[in-house]
C-alpha cells in the first residue's frame, strides 16, 4: 500500500524522498515557493553511486513509481499524510510559517521522524537520563518543540553525506557517502509497523537489477542515532576554525590520536546515558570513512557563508557532559570557536538564509 509522507526540507530531504519514491510511496516536500515550483515542474535529481560502479547515477523522481509534489508551509494539508519527516536544519524551524506548520503537526498528532543532526527536544525527553536536563540553550528556539508529545517523535541518524552541487539547480542533490539512515523506533507499535513497512520496501528496491545504497534501518534502541554525535564532534564541528574552514578529512586526520580521544569521550557520554557499545560505530570505521570526506561540513560552510545560526550539537554535547560531571577541554574549545565565529557574523550583520 502506498503511504503518503510529508518531508520538511527539499535539499537533504530529497534523498529520503527518492528512496521512498523508488519503493512506490508518495512524498510531498515542503520548501520555498520558487523551489516548489521548480520541483513540481521538473521533479528532483539525486546523484548516487551504486556498489562497484565508478560514476554516479542520476535518479530522477519523474521516472519513479511513487508520486512527488512540493508545496510551501502555508499550503500543507495534513489530513493527507501518514508520517512527517523533519529534514530542515534546526534553526530553520524558527521561521514563522514553519513554526505555524509545526504547531499544526503537533496538534494533528502525526508521527514525526527527524533526520536532523540536532535531535528534537521531545526525542531527548524519551531518554530518562536527559529528560530533566536543561538543554534548551543549545536550540535556536526551544519553544518550537513544546507542543510535541515525546512518543510521537523519533530520530533517524543522517549518516549519508550529501550536498547540493554549487553549479546545479536547487532540485539536485549529490550523495558523497551513501551510508544508511538509522532510525529509532517510536513509542507506539502502530507507528513502528509503518516504519518497518517503509524499511522493508526501501530494502527491496532494485535499479537495473542492482541493490541501491542508502537504506532505512529501524532499531529498537533510542541510542543508535546518537552514534552520530561522536562523528559530529570529532569531524564536522572541528571543520570550523578561526580562519578558513577545513575538510572533515583534515579535521579528523591532522591529529588522529586527538580525534580518537574526542570520539571515545563522546561515545562514553552516550554510554553514560544508556547506550550499549553495539549501538556505536568504532572509531576506526569512522576514520576510514572520513578519508573520503574532502569538503568542509555543512555547518562549517554555513558559518563561512555568513549564517548567524547553525545546528549546535556541539553545544548540546557540552551541556550534557557538564551535567554528567564529565566535561572535556577539547569539546569546550570547539564550542568556544563556534561561538566566536557565529558572534562575528552577528556583529558583521550576517544573515543566514532559511
Amino acid at each position: 500500500m502506498a503511504r503518503n509522507i510529508l518531508i520538511l526540507g527539499a535539499s537533504y530531504g530529497s534523498l529520503l524522498a527518492t528512496k521512498l519514491l523508488m519503493a512506490g510511496h508518495n512524498v510531498t516536500l515542503v520548501c520555498r515557493n520558487k523551489t516548489a515550483e521548480l520541483i513540481n515542474r521538473d521533479g528532483t535529481e539525486v546523484r548516487i553511486k551504486l556498489r562497484d560502479e565508478a560514476t554516479h547515477r542520476a535518479i530522477f523522481s519523474r521516472d519513479l513509481p511513487g508520486r512527488l509534489d512540493a508545496t510551501t508551509p502555508a499550503n500543507v494539508d495534513l489530513s493527507r499524510y501518514d508520517l512527517v519527516g523533519l529534514a530542515m536544519q534546526e534553526p530553520q524551524y524558527t521561521n514563522h510559517t514553519i513554526r505555524v506548520l509545526m504547531i499544526k503537526i503537533a496538534e494533528a498528532k502525526l508521527p514525526c521522524l527527524s533526520i536532523m543532526n540536532m535531535p528534537p527536544l521531545p526525542y531527548l525527553k524519551r531518554i530518562p537520563a536527559l529528560a530533566k536536563m536543561d538543554l534548551e540553550e543549545a536550540y535556536t528556539n526551544a519553544r518550537v518543540w513544546e507542543r510535541f508529545k515525546p512518543g510521537l517523535v523519533s530520530l533517524c541518524s543522517p549518516d549519508p553525506q550529501a550536498f547540493r552541487p554549487p553549479e546545479a539547480a536547487p532540485n539536485v542533490l549529490h550523495v558523497g557517502l551513501p551510508t544508511n539512515f538509522k532510525a529509532a523506533a517510536f513509542a507506539e507499535e502502530s507507528h513502528n509497523i509503518l516504519l518497518r513497512e517503509l524499511e522493508a520496501d526501501v530494502d527491496a528496491v532494485r535499479l537495473d537489477g542492482q541493490d541501491v545504497p542508502v537504506k532505512l534501518k529501524v532499531f529498537d534502541s533510542l541510542f543508535v542515532p546518537l552514534a552520530k554525535w561522536s562523528m559530529l564532534l570529532t569531524g564536522n564541528y572541528r571543520c570550523i576554525t578561526l580562519h578558513e574552514p577545513q575538510s572533515i578529512r583534515d579535521a579528523v586526520h591532522d591529529d588522529l590520536e586527538l580525534s580518537q580521544s574526542i570520539y571515545q569521550h563522546v561515545d562514553a557520554i552516550a554510554r553514560r546515558l544508556g547506550a550499549d557499545p553495539k549501538d556505536q560505530v568504532p572509531f576506526e570505521k569512522y576514520a576510514k570513512a572520513a578519508e573520503s570526506l574532502l569538503k568542509p561540513s555543512s555547518a562549517a560552510r554555513a558559518v563561512a557563508n555568513g549564517a548567524p545560526f547553525i545546528e549546535r550539537v556541539d553545544l548540546l554535547v557540552k551541556l550534557i557532559s557538564h551535567e554528567l560531571g564529565v566535561p572535556n577541554d577539547e569539546i569546550d574549545h570547539t564550542v568556544q570557536i563556534v561561538d566566536q565565529k557565529l558572534n562575528e557574523k552577528i556583529v558583521e550583520g550576517g544573515s543566514g538564509a532559511l
